[in-house]
């Protein structure tokens, strides 16, 4: 909630959390007299509430004057209280105090003197010379009154603001509020006893608290302007420990590294993440404040972990537990350590990486081996991930690679393959490891990479031992087999499926492992340059090693890629299948497989226009991963979840999913590219048109580049459909073309059914439409694919319309119709675009309904360029446009983007687009895409209009 200007230094613009404290606040300030205390550990953000009350708009005519106790090794008398009124000269040029005690200030305050009444002789009792300074100090605030005091920082106070403040509280002016910030952990602090009694009532105390993980979400996103992935923010707030300062400074030095909006996406720079100067001066500050001892101990403790035990703290600092118990006592109160669960805990990660580093790297390799031994006579089972840590860090090559290979074991018995994976990698960068061993860890983390997400880091460890040993057949095959699956995953679907096809003929003796590599070759949606028969002979020959291997997971695996051959290919068979395999227990018990397959079923159904069914399998499948944890698909049930919203014309929010999706997806390249064309798609229909084109052929490249047949397709297709509204029929047909090229290799028109469509737009009237249509009918014939149907009987109506103007009509209605049915929106308007313009060309007088039907879709989807596009066509056909249109998107009338209005200042002085965007460094088809918003939002007819209209 924006409440006024953040303080200095500040990165966010924004309060995060803290209504209910700022709410209590102004409550405070609104009951005068009152008290308050505001207090929290260091960089909770005291501060920064004070300050949003203060810059509240309310608080505009609220007098107040603020002072700031500083840490002095000798604290200046009054320092704080002195400090906040010498601001008070504005306030006292009118109104100057006739209580002459107040003269007893003018000595102390020579900036404000002249406003005060004149000094009093001194007194020879110090001490009645200071109650006579107190009472000047309380007159002065009653004259400023009504006035809100705020001291900062009380914990740093001498003792004489502590005497002045406990006189204050007995005898508190009626209209003045005292707001004092404190620190906790600073020791007992002497005026709580007197705010307590304080005769207008005990004060109200304010503990800050850290933020949660949603609030440094929050505030990490305020100061990104990016969304953030719960894959960045949840590390960011296990880093920081929630407390804003640390939040601040963790983001200040990574925008030092990295543009802002790169950094959601990249999660991995928060573990190598150089401690931020400030916060590191803070820390050794505090360490220091420690005497030799202690810091001894807290450094062991910060070997130890986050939450060091006791008893091995003791047994490695060789301590006794009574002085351990000292020594962290003493650094909880300095703030290094805080209680949680009972136990000492180091505050965030920060501070202890800064404790870690303040012991030398000999005295670490020390105390990490102490450790590990300390941690091997304890109960067990034995902590053999924390061994292994330890181990490394000592240098004990052997313990650590044995301890690093059970930590695996444990983590892939609990299906955690992304610990398993970084262990494995860990021990295989140990380079004098035994042959043997080095191949026992390297099937290990072949298992374990693909779920792991270890693509990038395991990749190369497969490739060179594959390169450089000599390895037995079974293992040789097991081993590209894994390389293979990784390769697809980081994208590189051709070099992946090679992988997988060489590894066949080595486990020929291994029919389990025969059956699922098999089973992959049957998925025909990744990769070039194989035919339809070729991926059902692989199913086939899948099933016969399935039934070898007598394994029911193999048998279930062959099963499902069964159903998602037959189902990229619209076999209405394939529902039968997958009706089958969802009621299967055998399935149900394998929830990761069953995860994978209503996901890859979910997308098989997208690329039909099954939306129903996608629908239903992305819920099972989001479902199932949810309750099983399975966090590798996490991407992939984000991407198809935003596939079927933009079909199904849930487009609110849309585009900065997808953008998010894409920065997300580094961990799982072959979900980039498919994240990619999702956005081009969408920048077809809401433009700019320019990004679109480069998106889309940005996807093309890379999917020739890695031979990835899916989005390569959808992607030419798209692209033909852009350039036909771009009046590029030639690029549109070239594209259409070499989409068509690539469905007629797989053997799958229903693939093809768009692309046919595309190019028979470009080509309209051209020699061989009639052919290639009806090619078209006998592949989809029979087909369970709503997308190839509509296409094809748009295709046959575009051929039908010179002879036969009403039956193309009809046609194109059935294609309209087929479209609503299935629930894909976006092609149901545009066939009601189509349609409708076909009857205003045509001189009919139904020509309207449909186009302002589709006006409205186009509307509530936000699809501008479409809207731009339509209402051209409503324009030249008489048909009038509504604005604003009902149930669609609210009309913005005459208001204008600064941009817009830029180009419509210019447009109406005369000048053409290549001269707008010559004087705004803009593209032409940038001018021409705010040129027609312009338009649009006006409601007018043409440019010409824009020279009377006032768009200033």
């Amino acid at each position: 909630m924006p409440l006024g200007p953040a303080p200095s230094g500040s990165l966010s613009d924004v309060l995060i959390g803290r209504r209910s404290e700022l709410a209590l606040l102004r409550a405070v300030i609104a009951d005068r007299p009152s008290l308050a205390l505001v207090e929290g550990e260091a960089g909770i953000g005291k501060s920064r509430l004070v300050a949003e009350l203060l810059a509240a708009p309310e608080q505009a005519g609220t007098r107040r004057l603020v002072g700031q106790c500083e840490q002095l090794q000798e604290p200046l008398p009054l320092s704080p209280l002195l400090d906040a009124f010498r601001q008070a000269a504005d306030e006292l040029t009118p109104s100057r105090p006739d209580n002459p005690v107040v003269g007893a200030l003018a000595p102390l305050l020579p900036e404000i003197a002249a406003y005060l009444p004149p000094p009093l002789p001194p007194l020879p009792d110090q001490r009645a010379e200071r109650h006579r300074v107190f009472r000047a100090a309380l007159a002065l605030l009653d004259h400023l009154s009504p006035l809100v005091l705020v001291l900062e920082d009380v914990h740093w106070a001498d003792g004489g603001t502590h005497d002045f403040l406990a006189f204050l509280a007995a005898h508190q002016p009626r209209d003045v509020a005292v707001i004092c910030t404190v620190r906790t952990g600073s020791g007992l602090l002497p005026i709580r006893e007197a705010f307590a009694r304080s005769p207008s009532g005990p004060a109200r105390t304010l503990t800050l608290a850290p933020l949660s993980l949603p609030e440094v979400e929050e505030l990490a996103r305020s100061i990104l302007r990016a969304e953030l992935p719960r894959t960045f923010a949840a590390p960011l707030y296990e880093k920081t420990g929630g407390i804003p300062f640390v939040v601040e400074e963790v983001l200040r030095t990574l925008l030092e590294r990295l543009p802002a909006g790169d950094i959601p996406g990249r999660p991995d720079v928060l573990a190598d993440l150089a401690v931020p100067t400030v916060l590191r001066d803070v820390v050794l500050q505090r360490l220091s404040a420690l005497d030799d001892p202690s810091q001894e101990i807290l450094g062991a403790a910060a070997v130890i972990g986050m939450t060091p035990d006791d008893r091995v703290l003791a047994e490695v600092s060789d301590h006794s537990p009574p002085e351990v118990a000292r020594a962290l006592a003493k650094a909880q109160a300095v703030g290094l350590l805080h209680e949680e669960d009972g136990r000492s805990r180091f505050r965030h990660a920060l501070a202890r990486q800064i404790v870690y580093e303040s012991v030398a790297v000999s005295g670490r390799r020390w105390l990490h081996l102490r450790t590990a031994r300390a941690l091997e006579s304890g109960a067990e089972p034995r902590p053999v991930a924390r061994l292994a840590h330890h181990f490394r860090h000592a240098g004990r090559t052997a313990d650590f690679v044995g301890n690093a290979e059970a930590a695996a074991d444990t983590a892939l018995s609990h299906g955690n393959e992304a610990t398993a994976a970084r262990f494995l990698l860990q021990a295989l960068e140990i380079g004098e490891l035994p042959l043997e061993v080095r191949v026992r860890l390297a099937v290990k983390l072949g298992r374990a990479a693909v779920d792991g997400l270890a693509h990038a880091e395991a990749v190369p460890l497969l490739e060179r031992l594959l390169a450089t040993e000599p390895l037995p057949a079974p293992l040789r095959g097991e081993l590209r087999f894994a390389l293979g699956r990784l390769l697809r995953q980081q994208g590189q679907a051709r070099a992946g499926y090679l992988q997988i096809e060489r590894a066949i003929d080595d486990l020929g003796e291994r029919p389990e492992l025969l059956g699922r590599a098999l089973a992959v070759l049957a998925a025909p949606e990744t990769v070039v340059d194989r035919h339809m028969s070729e991926h059902a002979a692989r199913c086939d020959e899948a099933e016969r090693a399935a039934r070898r291997s007598g394994d029911p997971g193999v048998d279930i695996a062959v099963r499902i890629a069964r159903a998602c051959l037959l189902l990229e290919q619209g076999d209405p068979d394939s529902w039968r299948l997958i009706d089958g395999l969802l009621a299967d227990d055998r399935l149900r018990a394998a929830p990761r497989e069953h995860a994978r397959a209503c996901l890859n079923w979910a997308q098989a159904a997208l690329h039909l226009g099954r939306l129903d069914r996608a629908e239903s399998l992305l819920a099972e499948g989001r479902r199932v991963a949810g309750e099983a944890g399975y966090l590798r698909v996490a991407e992939v049930v984000e991407l198809v979840s935003a596939s079927v919203d933009r079909a199904a014309g849930r487009w609110d929010g849309l585009a900065a999913r997808v953008r998010r999706l894409g920065a997300d997806s580094a961990a799982f390249a072959a979900a980039s590219l498919d994240s990619r064309l999702l956005r081009g798609a969408l920048l077809t229909a809401t433009g700019p048109a320019e990004q679109a084109v480069e998106c889309l052929r940005e996807v093309i490249a890379i999917a020739e580049r890695v031979g990835a047949v899916w989005p390569l397709i959808p992607a030419r297709m798209t692209l033909s459909r852009l350039l036909l509204t771009l009046d590029d029929p030639a690029g549109a047909a070239e594209h259409a073309m070499a989409a068509l090229g690539r469905a007629r290799a797989k053997g799958n028109w229903v693939w093809a059914a768009e692309s046919v469509l595309c190019l028979v737009d470009a080509l309209e009237g051209g020699d061989g439409n009639e052919e290639l249509v009806a090619e078209l009918r006998a592949g989809v014939e029979g087909a369970d694919a709503p997308l190839a149907l509509a296409a094809l009987l748009t295709a046959e109506a575009v051929l039908a319309r010179a002879a036969d103007p009403v039956r193309a009509e009809l046609l194109l209605d059935r294609a309209r119709a087929v479209s609503r049915e299935a629930g894909l929106r976006y092609e149901e308007a545009l066939a009601g675009e189509r349609l409708g313009r076909w009857r205003c060309e045509r001189g009919a007088a139904d020509g309207g309904p449909p186009l302002e039907e589709a006006l409205r879709a186009y509307g509530a989807m936000g699809a501008d360029r479409d809207i731009a596009r339509i209402c051209r066509v409503m324009r030249r056909g008489g048909v009038p446009i509504p604005y604003p249109w009902r149930g669609g998107r609210p009309s913005h009338g005459q208001t204008l983007s600064s941009r817009e209005r830029e180009v419509a200042l210019l447009a109406a002085a005369g000048k053409t687009n290549q001269e707008i965007a010559d004087a705004l460094f803009l593209s032409r088809r940038t001018v021409e895409s705010h040129v027609a918003s312009v338009l649009r939002k006006l409601g007018l007819p043409s440019r010409k209009e824009l020279r009377t209209f006032p768009v200033a």
